[in-house]
């Protein structure tokens, strides 16, 4: 590439594209002579000093040892802190089998307003939430504090004595517990690397579905064991330990989590430099820098102007759509005519699996790099188990049914999850911006789903299965607009033209392999 400077411009050509001269004047402003090729302004990075000393096998070193301090300190807590929040969230529908609906005296569709009323504070509160912690860049420090008050509000659902009371506390929990699953979500990206982040989020994710395992196993046991302890019915002990053990986890969270690498003290220097340069360099971009950097504002308008947001909205919201059969899994079990304590454990075994299934998937798909199949093949299980449990009242093939249930929404979810990061990486307002509207959004399906479970519609529940297969299909479809939009742009990178949000070229290993969106 050769730069020479004439006057007021500065004139870069470039080795590759011979003739091809873009004329940069003092305000940054290129005219390129070629309408086909254009090489875009882009700022230098350079590697500290400490990371330019390293050698090769001190930085592969260096760098293992990194990526190991960072997964203990930070994987184990998020997700226990998503278990209980997922617990928090959920635990209405065990409630709904250990007395609740008695003792509240709920009729009709009472109790299903009660459990979509948490998705309308939810809802409102994601993206407010996500753009408050980009631009404070405390986690640490907001994440337990929000878990101490959702903690308190689940605790405090236990005193509920009428339908009002229940609904104040369920919409408010939600109002508090948005800010962690997105939060979550812009907190890993702001850590690790695009290869590195599906099998995070997998990892991360598992905390629902080890929650929606054990929910099960301790509604049974606090059912069976502590009904009637004290003068109190099961439900109200199952809100009271959870509600409990979420304050407890947070105080302790509030001593573990770390920051954003910029800012986090228990890395020695040399390892801080290379946490933020090695995300640097896998973009070819700064992340987070300093509260002064990150605007409201221009992280809206960023991630609303990008058509990808709106084809990414739509890709999860039938996902998590198409999975809203896992708020009301109990129900759904039930079904099956077996006890309550028996119904509440065969609740675990399709959790386990999705576990397993998730882990795999999300570890072969940051191996490959490639996104679009990790999705849509385990969304294909997911429509046949609901026509299977559509079309049939056999117990051995239901069974069969719902084990493949949450595996095919939730295996391929992680992976939709990371590709969000992937294709809006930078900067961390316009991420942090994308992934909380992305995620209110498809959890908007919340709150008219639970109106498809009423016992009147049991227990083939027709009308929600062929919905769930609708969602599947429309976020297959949204799959396959999101890919041919990215390899679209990949290929006008190929041929260096400019694409907006993606690096062209520069110093950094973005820049000098050639940065590509993950297909």
């Amino acid at each position: 590439m050769a730069t020479y400077d004439s006057g007021d411009k500065l004139h870069v050509e470039s080795d590759s594209d011979k003739g091809v001269v873009q004329e940069i004047d003092n305000h940054g402003k290129g005219s390129p002579t070629s309408p086909d090729v254009v090489a875009a302004p882009t700022r230098v990075f350079e590697a500290p000093e400490s990371v330019r000393n390293m050698t090769p096998e001190q930085r592969l070193e260096t760098e293992n040892r990194l990526r190991r301090k960072i997964d203990i300190r930070l994987m184990p807590m998020i997700v226990i802190m998503y278990i209980m929040n997922y617990l928090d969230r959920n635990n209405i529908a065990a409630a709904k089998l250990a007395g609740i609906l008695e003792d509240l005296h709920l009729k009709g569709p009472e109790f299903q307003t009660s459990v979509s009323i948490l998705f309308v504070g939810y809802l409102l509160m994601q993206v407010p939430s996500n753009l408050f912690l980009n631009k404070i860049g405390k986690p640490a420090i907001y994440l337990p504090a929000c878990m101490v008050v959702w903690g308190v509000i689940s605790a405090a659902t236990a005193a509920c004595q009428n339908y009002g009371g229940l609904i104040a506390c369920r919409f408010m929990l939600g109002f508090v517990e948005a800010a962690y699953f997105p939060g979550c979500l812009f907190y890993l990206s702001c850590w690790y690397t695009r290869k590195e982040l599906g099998f995070r989020t997998a990892i991360f994710y598992s905390g629902a579905l080890i929650s929606g395992a054990f929910s099960g196993l301790i509604a049974a046991g606090i059912k069976a064991h502590m009904d009637g302890v004290k003068g109190l019915r099961a439900w109200r002990w199952l809100f009271i330990i959870e509600g409990a053990a979420t304050v407890a986890i947070a105080v302790f969270a509030f001593f573990c989590l770390p920051n954003f690498p910029k800012t986090t003290t228990w890395l020695t220097p040399e390892e801080r430099d290379l946490a933020v340069w090695r995300l640097e360099e896998d973009i070819g971009q700064e992340d987070w820098q300093d509260s002064q950097h990150q605007s409201f504002v221009q992280g809206l308008k960023l991630a609303f102007t990008d058509i990808k947001t709106y084809v990414l909205m739509f890709m999860v919201f039938g996902i998590v759509a198409s999975g809203t059969v896992t708020n009301f899994f109990p129900t759904v079990v039930a079904t099956l005519k077996y006890n309550s304590v028996n119904t509440l454990l065969l609740t675990a075994p399709p959790y386990v699996l999705a576990v397993i299934t998730t882990f795999l998937n999300s570890w072969h798909a940051d191996r490959t790099g490639e996104r679009f199949f990790h999705i849509v093949l385990p969304l294909c299980f997911a429509v046949f188990a609901y026509i299977l449990s559509a079309c049939t009242l056999n117990i051995a093939a239901r069974y069969v049914a719902m084990m493949l249930m949450v595996p095919g929404v939730y295996t391929g979810y992680v992976v939709a999850l990371a590709w969000i990061s992937n294709s809006l990486p930078r900067p961390p307002a316009k991420r942090a911006a994308a992934l909380a509207f992305i995620n209110a959004i498809s959890n908007c399906s919340s709150i008219y789903a639970s109106y498809m479970y009423a016992p009147s519609m049991g227990p083939r529940y027709l009308v929600a299965m062929i919905v769930n297969c609708c969602m599947a299909l429309m976020a297959m479809c949204a799959a396959v607009t999101l890919r041919i939009i990215l390899v679209r742009l990949n290929s006008k990178l190929e041929r260096g033209i400019y694409v907006e949000g993606a690096i062209n070229s520069g110093t950094t290993e973005a820049g000098k392999n050639g940065f590509r969106f993950r297909i």
